[in-house]
């Protein structure tokens, strides 16, 4: 065994220079944007948005190790304001320093804040690396002066690729005369992620007796069973249990949906990425059949930002429970896929004048505007009037669902427009 066996496989395998980087030819490939910085040696803040072990962190260090620049690394989990500044102040020193913070999106208002003037200044480059969505989670200015990356998941063959070059050129490795007969297993419990594989590799290579070590499907299934985690927040185990705590949700138990918020909080989940669920939940699943749910969905999401674990545990259960227990309606999100669809094969048709914008006497003297009335000046707040294209006018997008509260809302369409649409 090699001096640094202790080091996980992963970490072993990390490249040091972009032509060893396995993924993400759309940024890294000749001539694309990460490989021109490097080559014009001229970095700029960055922020990598994509799901976890694609080469976030690895990028990060191949552009300060290319560019000859100190690089500090913070994680968002265990670090504050205190520590911003510190690398600030180091930075100050160098002239110049590249600071990596993982899981950005941790970060609160107060601690992206502190580094805004190092960012703007030059003093130092801030490379973010993030898996949700920055727009959501980095505050405008800190995003403004970033460029925002994504990342895509490893194919099957670039997870291949990297299990390959293991295989060639990890010392501990090649003694250990491996030969992966069957893929399937490996890809499938790596989840897409590139660390994964690697230690996942290394697990099961570890597990077998000493000779040639010949991997089948069936036995990697046997040793992830008996060493893997439950619950592996960045791995497979993650995306079947939100699965299961949507689908719970959606079919209205919320026994089922309580037992699988608990897999993921126990499991260490982030709060806010299960509150955002259940927010977009209460629009798709539940909609107008009771407008609460969003409401209170998205007060979950503000307060469990403000509160964190452990205590809001009982907001999330709260809102879980209240969604699993709500009357349901996709009826919303089923309209705005027929009008997208409708859009997409009609997106030019003209407004009708009598509903468009007259800021100007040219405008209203093209008759903009013209014969419009204003609805509260007639009875009931109501006037039959034509909103819609000409070309698809009397067309049926949202047809309420078959609850209480879309009932009512389908009796006062009908009451309004007859006969048009059908209601």
């Amino acid at each position: 065994m090699t001096d640094n066996i202790q080091i996980p496989l992963a970490e072993r395998m990390r490249p040091k220079v972009l032509a060893d980087y396995i993924g993400q030819q759309h940024l890294v490939g000749k001539g694309k944007v990460l490989e021109q910085m490097i080559s014009n040696r001229k970095a700029h803040s960055i922020i990598f948005w994509g799901p976890p072990g694609v080469g976030k962190t690895t990028l990060a260090q191949i552009i300060a190790h290319s560019l000859d620049i100190q690089i500090f690394s913070l994680s968002a989990i265990d670090s504050g304001v205190k520590e911003v500044r510190n690398v600030i102040d180091a930075a100050k020193k160098l002239g110049h320093a590249l600071l990596f913070i993982d899981e950005i999106h941790r970060f609160n208002k107060a601690q992206q804040d502190s580094l805004l003037g190092a960012v703007e200044k030059g003093i130092i480059t801030l490379i973010g690396a993030t898996t949700e969505n920055p727009s959501f989670e980095v505050i405008g200015a800190l995003l403004s002066r970033c460029q925002v990356y994504v990342l895509q998941p490893l194919s099957e063959d670039e997870l291949k690729e990297m299990i390959n070059q293991a295989l060639e050129k990890d010392e501990w490795l090649k003694q250990q005369r491996v030969t992966i007969k069957e893929w399937e297993a490996l890809l499938r419990l790596s989840g897409g992620d590139g660390r994964r594989l690697l230690n996942l590799l290394e697990l099961i290579v570890t597990s077998l007796p000493k000779g040639e070590k010949q991997i089948t499907d069936t036995l990697v299934q046997d040793i992830v069973q008996k060493k893997m985690a439950l619950y592996d927040k960045t791995g497979e185990q993650h995306y079947d249990i939100i699965s299961a705590f949507i689908k719970s949700l959606r079919g209205s138990d919320p026994n089922a949906a309580v037992y699988y918020l608990a897999r993921m909080i126990e499991g260490g989940e982030d709060p806010k990425f299960i509150a955002r669920r259940m927010v977009i939940l209460a629009s798709e699943d539940i909609g107008n059949a009771n407008p609460n749910a969003l409401l209170l969905a998205t007060t979950t999401f503000q307060a469990v930002e403000m509160i964190g674990y452990p205590e809001c545990r009982i907001i999330l259960s709260q809102c879980a429970t209240y969604l699993a227990s709500s009357p349901k309606s996709n009826a919303a999100y089923m309209a705005i896929g027929k009008a997208q669809s409708l859009v997409s094969q009609t997106g030019d048709l003209p407004v009708p004048l009598s509903i468009r914008n007259a800021p100007t006497k040219l405008m209203k003297n093209l008759n903009y505007g013209k014969d419009y009335e204003y609805a509260h000046s007639h009875e009931g707040n109501f006037v039959n009037m034509e909103f819609l294209p000409e070309a698809v006018a009397g067309t049926k997008l949202y047809d309420p669902g078959d609850n209480a509260a879309e009932a009512r809302i389908r009796e006062y369409l009908k009451k309004c427009w007859k006969e048009k649409y059908g209601y």
